[in-house]
């Protein structure tokens, strides 16, 4: 029942809730009707709605602004968020950051050395080579298994069984930063999840995520990770309980 405006001109945006789908359908319909001046009726101005060639025009222009070092990295990849449609205004469309370090150990970073990033040609499902390897095995078993008859309500093959981005995904990284804590709460009734499976440690996400321990998670980062520390601390001491190890859920432990 809402739709969002943006502005361009000053990079702004407003989100508008209304009471039914029927009312947000009739004011996006009014919005894109041409606007005419009070005083002679000539028109001066309009709303749009992107088209896939206006996106796309968009989007090579912004790439060669990135290209001549006129935006950074981080400008970049939001603006290419909003072009896709993702917004901070929406979890389940929320803004998705890639994770660019492979090296959450050392003492220091060896910025020469190719082992320290994460392979930014591939997917988190596919950067450790035993994992891609088992997740190609899950496609081939199950187009053998499920798809070999030709039925046509069969369920297709597929490599990964969740996504890389989804508001449970933001919920977990966000769970110490208000308004995500309440929404936490909320998609777990009212609690906390069980403290074994909170964000805790930078390290340990990246293993679960790109290593050979965990297929069912291939998420990538929010962009906070690159802005802010906030939802990193834990000051109001939200009651985020002990781990399994006797470890107390607190602020998330960071790389050396």
């Amino acid at each position: 029942t809402a739709f969002e405006i943006q502005s361009r001109a000053c990079a702004s945006s407003m989100l508008v809730c209304l009471a039914s789908e029927d009312a947000r359908t009739a004011v996006v319909d009014s919005l894109q009707r041409p606007l005419s001046s009070i005083l002679d009726g000539r028109r001066v101005g309009g709303w749009t709605v992107d088209s896939a060639e206006s996106v796309g025009k968009e989007r090579r222009r912004l790439c060669k602004r990135w290209c001549a070092g006129e935006v950074s990295n981080l400008e970049y990849l939001l603006e290419l968020n909003n072009l896709a449609g993702r917004s901070f205004n929406n979890i389940s469309r929320y803004p998705v950051m890639p994770w660019v370090l492979a090296d959450y150990t050392s003492e220091t970073l060896d910025l020469s050395n190719p082992a320290t990033f994460r392979n930014l040609a591939k997917p988190m499902g596919c950067q450790d080579p035993e994992r891609e390897a088992a997740f190609q095995a899950r496609y081939e078993d199950w187009e053998r298994e499920h798809c070999s008859d030709g039925a046509e309500d069969a369920v297709p093959p597929f490599h990964y069984g969740s996504f890389y981005s989804t508001s449970a995904h933001v919920l977990h990284f966000l769970v110490r930063f208000e308004p995500f804590t309440t929404h936490h709460r909320a998609l777990q009734e009212g609690r906390f999840d069980i403290p074994d499976r909170l964000f805790h440690s930078v390290a340990e996400s990246w293993l679960d995520t790109a290593g050979n321990r965990n297929l069912s998670d291939v998420k990538e980062l929010t962009p906070e990770f690159y802005y802010s520390t906030e939802f990193l601390s834990n000051p109001g001491n939200l009651p985020l309980g002990t781990r399994q190890d006797g470890e107390r859920v607190g602020d998330v432990q960071l790389p050396p």
